[in-house]
């Protein structure tokens, strides 16, 4: 039985389109979702391969059916019919692709704004305007954390609770009357305006590491801890080159750039931890830059954030404990006698003979 090549073409239309959607649905090329973001962007993802697929089968299948149809018959050494073209199917194959690719653009820039991409309208970053700015360490490439520009006393070094032998020696430092003690942490904003983040973070990228900065808690740390189902608002700069702060179960990817402010917008919806990679090119050791994003309740993120609080105060207070104004000579020229061959007692003496001569 001869089936019309109209039926013939739409039974392959039906075919390659139900295989296409099928596809583009089940393709399971991703990692799991762990973000509200994740969603709209797992969708866009399905419609490029649903259409992706579908253009593949497509040139395939036309590819393959010529072949078979128009080879050459033994014998034949004659030319091919001469083609001149077909504008009204060239104009058609032109406007298709066209159209898909404007619908995929739009979608894509929608999506990208949600989440925090850069603003192109906004000129105030190339003017120097960033809303915040880096702190970086004296001497060296290797700084710490974002500080917010508008109150210049959070630019001072901050105060968490403190014993009188660190006071001291840092009394240098104005004081700040509404300084956060331990166990009062606040690094939600809970803005008044409908949508507003309500935990943000800042976050610098440097050669080969990532340094979190919890605003109102002067907490600094090598990974990042967020609420579930929280609006989470991430600044994001670099000290010395590009980088990318890339978290695939997010579907977030933002660069990272020195001398300007970036930024990324989520909210975590699965509790676990989740790797943060950097997605740019960095340098020799550019491999090694990842660390972790903890997605947690609210209460052990505040908890997690006092005992980094804690740790942070005994260290400096340990610090203090062992300064050269607390040590005596022989304390503290111990490390460096004991790297040139001299010993505690050599030490003990020669610092005696000291004394006894003045």
């Amino acid at each position: 039985m001869n089936i019309p090549s109209q039926i013939t073409t739409l039974l392959a239309g039906i075919v390659l389109t139900l295989v296409s959607f099928w596809y583009g649905q089940n393709h399971d090329l991703l990692p799991i979702s762990a973000s509200v973001e994740s969603i709209r962007i797992d969708s866009l993802f399905n419609l490029m391969m649903t259409i992706g697929t579908g253009i593949f089968l497509l040139v395939i299948g036309v590819l393959v059916y010529s072949a078979f149809k128009f080879r050459r018959q033994p014998g034949d050494d004659s030319d091919g019919p001469p083609v001149h073209g077909n504008i009204p199917l060239e104009i058609l194959w032109t406007a298709i692709p066209a159209i898909m690719v404007l619908g995929i653009s739009i979608l894509s820039f929608d999506i990208y704004n949600d989440n925090g991409g850069a603003d192109p309208m906004d000129h105030s970053m190339a003017h120097g305007k960033a809303s915040h700015q880096m702190a970086t360490m004296p001497g060296s490439a290797m700084a710490g954390t974002l500080m917010a520009q508008a109150d210049p006393n959070q630019q001072k070094a901050a105060e968490v609770n403190q014993d009188p032998t660190t006071a001291a020696i840092r009394e240098d430092l104005p004081q700040k009357k509404d300084a956060p003690t331990l166990g009062t942490v606040s690094p939600k904003i809970g803005g008044a305006e409908p949508g507003a983040p309500e935990f943000v973070v800042n976050v610098a990228g440097m050669q080969y590491a990532w340094l979190f900065t919890y605003p109102g808690t002067e907490v600094v740390a090598g990974e990042l801890h967020v609420p579930i189902n929280q609006k989470v608002l991430v600044n994001i700069t670099a000290n010395d080159v590009i980088h990318a702060f890339w978290v695939p179960q997010f579907r977030l990817k933002q660069d990272a750039v020195p001398g300007r402010q970036t930024e990324v917008r989520f909210t975590a919806n699965r509790l676990g931890e989740y790797p943060l990679i950097c997605a740019e090119l960095c340098g020799a050791y550019h491999g090694a830059m990842n660390t972790k994003v903890v997605v947690e309740s609210a209460e052990d993120v505040q908890k997690w954030i006092q005992s980094q609080q804690v740790a942070s105060a005994e260290g400096l207070s340990k610090a203090v404990a062992t300064t050269p104004a607390t040590m005596t000579e022989t304390e503290y020229l111990a490390p460096y006698a004991k790297e040139v061959g001299i010993s505690a007692d050599t030490l003990k003496q020669l610092h005696s003979d000291h004394h006894s001569m003045s």
